[in-house]
Order: structure tokens, then sequence, then C-alpha cells
């Protein structure tokens, strides 16, 4: 029960990685807000966990919409300990010279600026907390060239937000980490059939992660086991990263392959 007594906010927690996060916090004692812009998910991922749970409406485009959802979550629970940024994605784009400054500014805005939002507006009730941490969930598009170049960027950028913001916060004890997955299975794939068959033959340990792959290193790095890591980006990825020649972008986007 290492999150007993301990609140903790989840972005995208209605479905996929967040979820799997929602339920691996809720079984180690934690009460979490279930934080989506998906409402209707978001309660019924809550309603699975039964009790110490709250649906939460939250837009990480949207200032107020992100300022309320960790507001009704303080108005529910008294405190908030840890955040977990989960919510980001990628969208199909052109090739990067013909990428307009909307979509550029659109995957940014959601991967990253969403994120500082989360973070602004958690920080306050953090910082009143005995055990506060962050926990933000990027991509191994953020530690090598797999193309998506916004995405990619964005993901880089919130490693480089840890270390700062561990550095300004350690004396306050606040925390800051990165999970940096590979390929997840989760819904994004369901119309892609076949790809993940396809890809598990990059990943040294023979298969694609699970969103409880990465729930379990989010749980760690949230937990007291983890209470003098802070500034790092944890690659949870099947061992992609150890073998660039077998896990390379030609090879990558090669359907051959």
């Amino acid at each position: 029960m290492r999150f007993d007594d301990q609140v903790v906010f989840i972005t995208g927690a209605a479905h996929g990685i967040g979820a799997a996060t929602a339920r691996r916090l809720h079984q180690e004692g934690a009460r979490v807000a279930i934080a989506d812009h998906d409402r209707d998910a978001a309660e019924r991922t809550a309603a699975d966990l039964a009790e110490r749970a709250l649906a939460v409406t939250c837009d990480v485009h949207d200032r107020d919409s992100v300022d309320a959802a960790i507001a009704a979550t303080l108005e529910t629970f008294g405190r908030l300990d840890q955040l977990v940024a989960v919510a980001g994605g990628s969208a199909p784009m052109p090739d990067f010279a013909e990428q307009s400054d909307e979509l550029w500014n659109d995957l940014i805005d959601l991967n990253l600026t969403g994120v500082m939002r989360c973070i602004r507006a958690a920080l306050p009730a953090l910082q009143c907390s005995d055990r506060p941490a962050v926990v933000m969930v990027s991509s191994v598009n953020g530690l090598a060239a797999f193309g998506e170049e916004s995405y990619g960027a964005a993901k880089a950028g919130l490693s480089n937000l840890a270390k700062n913001l561990a550095v300004r916060y350690g004396p306050r004890r606040i925390r800051f980490n990165v999970v940096a997955p590979g390929t997840i299975r989760t819904r994004v794939w369901d119309h892609q059939p076949g790809s993940l068959e396809r890809l598990k033959r990059f990943y040294p340990l023979g298969r694609v992660g699970e969103p409880e792959d990465i729930a379990a290193a989010v749980a760690f790095l949230g937990s007291a086991d983890a209470s003098w890591i802070t500034g790092i980006t944890l690659p949870v990825e099947g061992g992609a990263m150890a073998g660039p020649l077998h896990f390379s972008g030609r090879a990558f986007n090669d359907p051959d392959q």
C-alpha cells in the first residue's frame, strides 16, 4: 500500500496508460482523480474503481479547465500529493517542410504546454504535501529520431522540464520525473491491424508494452521507493534503445521488415 492516504491527480486517465495507472495506484491505496476531456469515459473508469475515485473533466489545452479540475479534486479530497501527466498524443502529419504552424503548435500544446498547465495548477497544493511528486509520461520519440518531429520535440521538452523543475523545487522536496514508453498496446492501434505484431520484432524482449508496464514504472517513481530520484527520464521500452541498429528508423518504417 505505497500510496495509502495519498491523493493523485492523473490526466488522460479514462483510457489506456492513464486508466492503467489509476487502477495501479488505487490498488496501492491512493485516492485518485480521473481527469480526462472525455467525461463519460472518466466516470466509467472511476465507477470501476468503486471508491476513493473522482471523475473530473480536464482539457489540458484550456487553463481554466485544468484549474477547475484541480480545484474540484481539492474540494473532494482536501489535498493533493501527486500529479501524473499522461494526456498527450500524436496525429497524422504531412512531411516536415509542409507542416503548418497550426498543426505544429497544436501538438506542442497538447504534449508539452498542457503538462506545464497541469503542473502550474497543482504546485500550490503539492507544496503543502509531505510526499509531493510529479511523473510525466513522455515517449521514446523524445529520446531518439523515430520521425513525428513535432511530437518528438514536445516529448523531449518534458525531460528538460523535469530537470529544471527538479532543481528549482528540490529544496521544497517536490520530485519531478519522466517515464518514456516504447510502443504500448492501446486503442490508438485498434484500426491498424497487424501493426503491433510487426513492431514487436524490433523489441529485444519480443513484445510490445502493455499499459500496465508503464503504470508500474509510474508507481515506482511516485512512491517512497524513489524518494531520492528526481530529474530523470526512465525509458520503459523492452530494450529498444539498447540496440539502435536493431531498432533503426529505417527498419522501423520499412513495412517489409
